[in-house]
């Protein structure tokens, strides 16, 4: 019996797993090929490796890259000690260690923020419409939201010559409503419209809630 203790392997005492999501398992089969000396009986053992990975992800098996990810891991959890054909270019340990391009994130601070960067880039596609009446109707329906914006960014009433000059201002001066005789929709009806949402859907949850309750008081006790 304590023989038989002693044999326990603990993972504390094994090696570490470079890829834990295949399992040690897999680990352990790739240890086998690095192992085996003789090349043809090699590359036979990987083949069965990247058959067992790709059991292990058949949710991937549409993806067009997941033949190269699934040679490129195998090389990975070799440690790069792996000497087969692979059908595809074998990584090398510096490729893996490169860092990769920063993110090109957006880094436009504008005078505005609670508009928020998609009404700028309406706003930008707006100014290359050509002039008629969608283009119009697009300006006006952009003045509306940024209204909306304004108003849940400040819960006060905004005048419409605001609006149009904050337009003025974000469109460079290609779009002046300023001298314009068009209207807003009405503030009260803008933040009514979002009560008249939020308070619908509180008394559905009250609705199905109580209903679901007297469901409960109705049933009889077998």
């Amino acid at each position: 019996m304590i023989q038989e203790v002693a044999q326990i392997e603990y993972n504390t005492e094994r090696p570490k797993l470079i890829i834990p999501e295949y399992g040690r398992h897999i680990q352990k089969m790739v240890d086998q090929a690095i192992a085996t000396e003789d090349r043809d009986e090699r590359n036979k053992i990987a083949k069965s490796i990247i058959a067992v990975m790709g059991n292990l992800n058949p949710h991937l098996r549409d993806v067009p890259d997941f033949q190269p990810m699934l040679w490129d891991q195998l090389f990975i959890i070799s440690d790069f000690k792996l000497d087969v054909d692979s059908p595809f270019p074998i990584p090398s340990r510096e490729e893996l260690m490169e860092r990769p391009d920063p993110l090109k994130y957006p880094q436009n601070h504008p005078k505005y923020r609670f508009y928020g960067n998609n009404i700028k880039r309406m706003i930008d596609v707006a100014t290359e419409w050509e002039e008629g009446d969608k283009k119009e109707g697009l300006i006006l329906t952009i003045a509306n939201h940024m209204k909306k914006c304004f108003l849940n960014w400040n819960k006060d009433t905004v005048e419409d010559d605001v609006i149009f000059q904050h337009l003025f201002e974000l469109s460079d001066g290609k779009i002046n409503l300023k001298n314009s005789d068009e209207d807003l929709s009405d503030a009260s009806n803008l933040l009514k419209n979002k009560k008249r949402y939020s308070t619908s859907s509180g008394k559905n949850n009250y609705k199905s809630s109580s209903s679901s309750n007297n469901n409960n008081r109705n049933r009889k006790r077998n």
